[in-house]
């Protein structure tokens, strides 16, 4: 039976070979006679290898193997049609174990084969091999085209979730052959599942619960064997809502007695917002109304008997400081408590007699040398008057007086002169209204040139008409006041500090030669410092570094007479805000640290400094303090700007802070914000220059700095060595500190004609480096590009915003080529080149007006006209208590109005106020028809007065 079956498989082998196999009749004998020679096996192939499925990648063709035993014969068979014979590769070895034949064969199937079946299935491929006994067959092996697309289904989308909340990121990979597997990066670095994270469901990544080490970058990585691709970035934010810290304890009153106010405050950093949480809803600070125990002084007892009478004559009695006892800080008792008397009762008269005459004699000598030194005093006080006196005769010595003075020139020998040997043109004439800056280039050449412009002008003579005077008391004559040339020994030429060494030295000239140490200089910054430094003697002046908003009044009078003091100013320019500030506070830097000295500094009166800030102080948002820096480097608290203190005096306004100071050193202004509503002013401004590297590129550069003369200056002072032209006029921007941050965006750039270097159309700072930038400005660059050299012209906007919060458009229309630019200047005034004015130039009020002011409202009268009046006129009318301890009320008044207006020159204002005080004067002090008709006739002649030209004033008082 197996006979017969072997010889009908042989026989239908045969006749598929003539249909069109083609077999080689050689072949069919030679497995003929393989059959008869291994006849004995009776067993069916067995495949030991058999096809894969594959995948054709690009057009790379693929093999598919077979391999059995025994075999007579292997063929391929794809697709249902065999394939045909030449396009096997086949080898064949006999197994040395069992001595049967083992054949193996191959194929190679290519990218066109495939593409060119059309089939309801994927192209296949099975193996069928024949034995002597019969025929097997393999599985079937598909080949398929491998591919990847490029699109991803669904893109993983950025999250902002709180701590501890659930993170789901989805991602859909795109289509491809074989499916595509999916992987999580998160900033480049795989990410593998764990406990809290979960990679493996459904190719979507799941964080359990969020930790602030999740925030980052997350990417979807899908890859096959033909191709990698990636998603968009997916950046996911943990942020964390700010929480309250626990109150602190009730400050000290603020009074030492009566009613005050006593506060607590609490931070948010329980926990601090960070990524852009939430800021602590409610107030940081708390008030609440106190009472403080008032101080008892202490007075004396009744006197105790005296006791028996000692061998020395005397006797002793004593009293006790408990009538009442001092209570509370109350001052302790006056006087002796222990009394003591003799007792001889006719003994010891001699010695008694002796010293009363020698009181005797010495009261009367110090009568007097009293008597003959107030005969001195009277003497040189009406010889001085002689020389400065003023006549009174209408009140246009408030507005006169004050007005900006025309000195025509008289003399040849005038330093004014710009040559002096040329002849003075008399009907010219040069109004010096401001009182720091000569805005002129000539006139900066002579300061460079000519040290004799710091000098007091030469003889001079003007005359001044004022009823105000007459209610001072002065009669009216005509007067004259003049103004003599100082000593040339009092203001030294050629003197050139060098501040570069450790110290600082501050030296006093004069009859009295002397030298005080001054403080140690820091250690050398890694930014030099800004320093201004002048020579001062009695008269006084002011100190000035230019283009900063920070400048120093020394008032006349502080420096003692025949003394000089070289004194300074510093604006420090190293990044000290740690030590500055206080981080539990949450406190920002609003100025910069200015110093001032030397430490030895000796002065009668408080000098006036003035320091610019960057605090948007229209709403009560901030809690503004002074700090000083002590002489361990480290910064204490000097006061707060809305309480009141007798140790400094401080007048905030909208853009500077007027301070008056006692003790030099290092001063700054820091801020704390006491809400989300705090707002800080931002300067922004672009520059823009051509990049050295490519003759096509243009670099556009957006600063943010804060608000104040200082930073701006040291931005355009870095623009300035780099070649950068300013293209728009700096504009203001309000930040608030709500925790978001600042977004830069260039916006319609001509796409035609410039290229923009890709990423950097937005950019972004982040909320903590703007709000703690300390006066230090920050920069984002543009890169562009021109197509063609013919492009000459850019225009373009630039958006700088904060989120949720206000916008500013910075619009550049600049022609790059460097003949046609237009550059905008730095600066909207001229550049101030004097650092320092001595004498009268230095104040816009004469030194006779002040004297007269001061004398008449220093003393209180019945008709109620003092200095308390003088300053609710000039509306300085808080902190008074710091006042009522000067020696001169009025002129410290006077001193801070000064630097209150020393860029305005606007004196209407002292005027106005004077007139008014003149006004309630002359009401409560006239009774009858007359005086009224004469306070009458005062108003309206002080009225036409303030309404007058200012060449009319100057013809009148020249």
């Amino acid at each position: 039976m197996m006979g017969q079956f072997s010889g009908v498989c042989y026989r239908s082998l045969v006749i598929l070979l003539f249909l069109g196999l083609q077999f080689p009749a050689t072949a069919a004998r030679g497995s003929r006679s393989d059959a008869l020679q291994h006849g004995t096996s009776g067993t069916l192939p067995h495949f030991l290898q058999e096809p894969d499925d594959a995948y054709i990648i690009k057009s790379n063709p693929i093999k598919l193997k077979c391999r059995a035993r025994p075999a007579l014969q292997i063929f391929f068979k794809c697709n249902g049609e065999w394939v045909h014979q030449s396009q096997h590769q086949s080898q064949e070895h006999t197994d040395q174990g069992t001595g049967l034949k083992i054949r193996e064969v191959m194929i190679n199937v290519s990218r066109q084969q495939v593409e060119d079946f059309h089939g309801p299935e994927d192209y296949w491929c099975l193996c069928v091999a024949w034995s002597h006994l019969g025929t097997s067959k393999s599985r079937k092996a598909t080949v398929r085209i491998a591919y990847l697309r490029k699109n991803f289904e669904q893109d993983p989308q950025g999250r902002e979730v709180p701590i501890k909340g659930m993170i789901v990121l989805h991602c859909r990979p795109p289509e491809g052959v074989p499916v595509a597997e999916v992987e999580w990066l998160k900033n480049e670095e795989a990410v593998g599942s764990d406990g809290n994270i979960d990679t493996r469901a459904d190719h979507n990544l799941i964080i359990q619960k969020a930790r602030l080490s999740d925030s980052g970058n997350y990417t979807c990585l899908a890859s096959n064997i033909v191709a990698k691709r990636r998603s968009l970035t997916a950046t996911v934010v943990v942020f964390v809502n700010g929480g309250w810290s626990l109150w602190t304890d009730w400050s000290a009153c603020n009074v030492r007695c009566g009613r005050g106010v006593q506060k607590r405050s609490r931070t948010c950093t329980n926990p601090a917002p960070l990524n852009g949480g939430t800021f602590c809803e409610g107030m940081s600070v708390q008030k609440s109304t106190c009472n403080a125990l008032c101080p008892v002084d202490g007075g004396w007892g009744e006197w105790t008997d005296w006791t028996v009478c000692s061998a020395e004559c005397a006797r002793q009695r004593s009293r006790e400081c408990t009538a009442p006892e001092p209570k509370h800080g109350g001052r302790l008792c006056d006087g002796a408590a222990l009394g003591t008397d003799n007792c001889t009762g006719g003994l010891c008269t001699q010695s008694l007699e002796v010293s009363s005459d020698v009181a005797l004699y010495s009261g009367l000598a110090a009568g007097v040398v009293t008597v003959v030194v107030l005969i001195v005093a009277v003497t040189l006080y009406r010889r001085n008057q002689s020389e400065y006196g003023v006549d009174v005769i209408d009140s246009s010595a408030l507005t006169g007086g004050f007005q900006s003075f025309s000195f025509k020139t008289a003399c040849q020998g005038n330093p004014l002169l710009i040559n002096s040997s040329q002849q003075p043109d008399l009907t010219v004439s040069r109004t010096y209204t401001s009182p720091i800056c000569f805005q002129d280039s000539m006139d900066k050449e002579l300061i460079s040139q000519e040290p004799s412009l710091f000098d007091p002008l030469p003889d001079l003579k003007v005359k001044v008409h004022s009823s105000f005077m007459v209610s001072l008391g002065v009669s009216e004559r005509g007067a004259e006041y003049h103004i003599q040339k100082a000593h040339p020994q009092t203001f030294p030429r050629g003197l050139a500090p060098d501040y570069s060494g450790v110290g600082l030295e501050g030296t006093l000239r004069g009859r009295r030669e002397k030298t005080l140490i001054g403080p140690l200089a820091p250690s050398t910054p890694s930014r030099p410092p800004l320093r201004t430094a002048g020579v001062f003697g009695h008269a006084g002046g002011r100190l000035v570094v230019p283009n900063t908003g920070v400048s120093l009044l020394v008032p006349h009078g502080g420096i003692a007479v025949d003394t000089t003091w070289e004194m300074y100013m510093v604006i420090n320019q190293e990044d000290s805000s740690s030590s500055t500030l206080s981080e539990e506070r949450q406190e920002v830097l609003l100025s910069p640290e200015v110093t001032y000295g030397p430490l030895g500094l000796d002065l009668s009166c408080p000098v006036a400094m003035t320091i610019s800030h960057c605090a948007e102080v229209a709403a009560d948002n901030w809690s503004i303090r002074l700090k000083r820096q002590t002489q361990d480097n480290k910064w204490e608290e000097v006061m707060s700007v809305e309480e009141e203190s007798t140790s400094c005096y401080c007048l905030l306004e909208a853009q500077c802070c007027h301070l008056l100071l006692e003790h030099p050193g290092r001063y700054a202004l820091v801020g704390e914000p006491l809400s989300q509503e705090a707002v800080k002013r931002l300067r922004l401004a672009v520059f823009g220059s051509a990049d050295n590297t490519n003759p096509l590129g243009y670099s556009l550069r957006v600063y943010c700095v804060d608000d104040t003369p200082y930073a701006f200056q040291e931005m355009a002072s870095a623009e300035r060595v780099r070649g950068g032209c300013l293209l728009e006029e700096p504009k203001t921007l309000l930040f608030r500190g709500n925790s978001l941050n600042l977004q830069l965006s260039i916006q319609d750039v001509p796409q035609f004609l410039w290229s923009i270097k890709p990423f950097t159309t937005c950019q972004e700072f982040s909320f903590s480096q703007v709000w703690a930038s300390n006066q230090h400005p920050l920069q984002c660059a543009f890169s562009l590009e021109r197509y063609s050299p013919a492009s000459s012209q850019l225009s373009c906007k630039i958006s700088v915003r904060q989120v949720k919060g206000q916008e500013q458009i910075l619009q550049v229309y600049t022609s790059v080529v460097e003949s046609e630019k237009e550059v905008v200047p730095f600066f909207t005034q001229s550049d101030c080149t004097i650092t320092s004015q001595m004498g009268s130039r230095a104040f816009k009020i004469p030194l006779s007006i002040r004297q007269r002011i001061c004398a008449t409202f220093d003393t209180a009268n019945a008709k109620g006209k003092d200095w308390q009046l003088l300053a609710q006129k000039l509306c300085i009318d808080r902190n008074l208590c710091y006042f009522a301890r000067q020696e001169s009320p009025s002129a410290v008044i006077l001193s801070l109005w000064e630097a209150q207006h020393q860029d305005t020159g606007d004196l209407d204002s002292l005027a106005s106020a004077l007139e008014e005080i003149g006004k309630v004067h002359s009401t409560h002090s006239t009774s009858n028809r007359t005086s009224t008709q004469t306070t009458t006739g005062t108003t309206t002649r002080t009225t036409a007065t303030l309404g007058r030209s200012t060449e009319e004033l100057d013809a009148e008082f020249t």
